[in-house]
Parts: C-alpha cells; structure tokens; sequence
C-alpha cells in the first residue's frame, strides 16, 4: 500500500471512529437526571415517576418550566431549587439538596469539589432546558 493511502485510509478510520464514539457518548446532564431525578419526575420529566404517587402533592412536570414562566426557561430558579439555595419544595416536603449531595461525590482537592458540583448541578439544568416543551 502507498504511504500516502495509507494516511488517508487512517485518517478516514479515525474520523469514522470518532463520529461513533461521539454517538456513544452519555449526555451528562441526561445521566445525572435519571439517577437522581426520573424516579420522582418520570423519565421524561412529566412528573409520572415510578415513585410519584407515594407523594401527598403533585409531583411537578419538569417538561412546562418554561411555559410557566413566559416561554423563558428559569435557569438561575432551576439551579436554586437543585442545589438547594431556595426553600422552595415541590412535593410538599424537602426534596433532596443535591448539591451537598453531589459535593459529597466530590474528593477532588479544596477545588475541584465546588466544580465537580457545579458543573453536575449545571449540566442537569441544561439538561432540563432540553426537555422542555
């Protein structure tokens, strides 16, 4: 085989290779979500979770934030009532504060815990954007 096919040949394999991997790849927020989140809100955020109606209140619909507030998705509201910045509660009692959670999944150094948990935090916001209607 000539070198300079065989270049082209690898390159094409890699660039092949790399479309699939990111095909594979796990949205975070997504990953984050059904963890945490899909048991109470539904796997599509409509608030229809295996566990759901062992709550007195309803369990809110993730997927209308937005309609709810004037067609503008309320990231800043959103990222509050994640990490539990806001007493603001949806099912009647404390839903979980995921960002002492989350920050306890962090043994990263005086630094890299405060990112890792923001950046968890912020990743299943987007994600909740993404669901939106």
């Amino acid at each position: 085989m000539h070198r300079k096919t065989f270049y082209v040949l690898a390159a094409v394999a890699a660039i092949s290779g790399g479309a699939a991997l990111a095909e594979d790849m796990v949205d975070p927020g997504k990953a984050t979500y059904v963890q945490y989140c899909a048991a109470c809100h539904g796997e599509y955020g409509m608030g229809k979770g295996a566990i759901a109606d062992m709550f007195t209140a309803e369990v809110p619909d993730l997927t209308q934030l937005s309609a709810n507030n004037d067609g503008v998705f309320p990231m800043l509201q959103v990222i509050h009532v994640i990490d539990g910045r806001t007493g603001v509660r949806a099912h009647g009692g404390p839903m979980p504060v995921f960002g002492a959670l989350f920050s306890d999944d962090a043994d990263m150094g005086p630094y890299g815990g405060p990112v890792y948990t923001r950046g968890k935090i912020l990743s299943l916001a987007y994600y909740l954007e993404s669901l939106q209607k």
